[in-house]
């Protein structure tokens, strides 16, 4: 079982020093999953019990500049680690300058991910700043618990607006309740609102979008027989929301939200850039 990769792209390595730093400002750790083509990081607590799923796929391409890896067995040609990202993003804060960064698994005193920086100097010798995060190698039999979640039949699939102008809404609407519900339309509409006692406070969005969607057997998904004007909503944890919009550094081209509004209610986000896919998914909480 064996890992090394190589940044020297200075503009690949703040990618992928983004993508580290939003993982981390969501989850405390992780699961990293490597095969020959891409990264996956993963978070797979179980989302009917409160918690949140997230998957994050990279192409390796898109942001090494050398890759080599050999699995576990060639007939399971990947590698499985626990890893704290946190540790991960730290190390690579010292490389915003750096000519060359190298990662590598080693297994001296334990497994570890071995960050070597090597930095500018006006010396001919090298500055070399190395990093050993310690990680946990998973197990092949428990494997298939890191697989990527299925889309469930949602009711409604709509854009979201420009997360920044997302976030500052939630920011303040935070101070007023611990809840927040987001309900949306097939005409492109979504809306933001709390309710209180004391205050409701609603914020509209219009001329979103809805993405297209169609089954694996290729009919169209069966949000596409509902009333376009129909809300479905969801009623979630407004500091989880505000978490997941507070980490956001990787500028996705486009975000979208699906709500699924049956029996175990819930709320996935979807982003994508260039680069990556990234994928979250919380759960939802019941009406009053």
């Amino acid at each position: 079982m064996r890992f090394r990769a190589k940044i020297v792209d200075l503009a690949c390595l703040n990618n992928f020093s983004r993508v580290i730093n939003t993982i981390s400002k969501l989850t405390k750790t992780c699961t990293l999953r490597l095969t020959v083509c891409k990264l996956y990081f993963i978070l797979s607590d179980k989302v009917a019990n409160g918690g949140a799923s997230m998957w994050c796929e990279l192409c390796q391409g898109n942001f090494f500049d050398e890759f080599q890896m050999e699995g576990v067995a060639a007939e399971h040609n990947e590698i499985y680690l626990e890893l704290v990202p946190e540790n991960l993003s730290r190390a690579l804060k010292t490389a915003h300058s750096a000519k060359a960064v190298k990662i590598k698994l080693t297994n001296k005193h334990c497994p570890c991910l071995r960050v070597a920086v090597e930095l500018p100097s006006l010396s001919s010798s090298s500055r070399i700043v190395t990093h050993d995060i310690p990680v946990g190698v998973i197990p092949r039999r428990i494997w298939n618990d890191f697989r990527e979640p299925t889309m469930p039949d949602f009711d409604v699939s709509i854009y979201l607006p420009v997360l920044k102008i997302m976030k500052s809404v939630v920011e303040r609407m935070k101070n007023l309740s611990n809840f927040i519900v987001i309900e949306a339309n097939l005409s492109g509409e979504m809306n933001l609102k709390i309710e209180t006692d004391l205050v409701s406070v609603t914020t509209h969005f219009k001329d979103l979008g809805n993405p297209p969607w169609a089954s694996e057997d290729g009919c169209q998904s069966s949000a596409q027989g509902r009333n376009l004007e129909s809300m479905a909503e969801a009623r979630i944890d407004i500091k989880k929301l505000q978490q997941l919009l507070a980490g956001q550094q990787v500028n996705p081209t486009k975000a979208l939200c699906n709500i699924m509004q049956r029996v175990k209610r819930r709320l996935k986000e979807r982003q994508w850039s260039g680069d990556l896919t990234f994928l979250c998914l919380l759960s939802l909480l019941p009406s009053d």
